[in-house]
């Protein structure tokens, strides 16, 4: 399995932005899918985006147009780019790997994480 840091949570304005990042090693990058997850307290893990290795995207409806996620396969890190964020983005945020050539948005269908990272949007 790929092991994943993230970095790049912190505590922002409502309408600020924060660029996420997460770091693999330990497997060959390129040939992961790469997603984006979200938790807040008391909820359930939600998709927030995800990307192939050719760069096709799917993000969930409430970050489109905010949100954008990218990979970098050359320095294996994948990157979630947050505009406009309002305090119901407020989570731990979640880096998420799977051995394919293509992308899901079930957290179950991904077998590496990272510890996740913090995000919090004050009103």
């Amino acid at each position: 399995q790929v092991q994943l840091v993230e970095s790049g949570g912190g505590l922002v304005q409502a309408g600020g932005s924060l660029r996420l990042s997460c770091a693999a090693s330990g497997r060959t990058f390129s040939n992961y899918a790469m997603g984006w997850f979200r938790q807040a307290p008391v909820k359930e893990r939600e998709f927030v985006a995800a990307i192939s290795w050719s760069g096709y995207t799917s993000y969930t409806d409430s970050v489109k147009g905010r949100f954008t996620i990218s990979r970098d396969n050359a320095k294996n890190t994948v990157y979630l780019q947050m505009n406009s964020l309002k305090p119901e983005d407020t989570a731990v945020y979640y880096c998420a790997a799977r051995s394919d050539t293509v992308i899901y948005t079930r957290a179950a269908e991904y077998g590496s994480w990272g510890q996740g990272t913090q995000v919090t949007v004050s009103s």
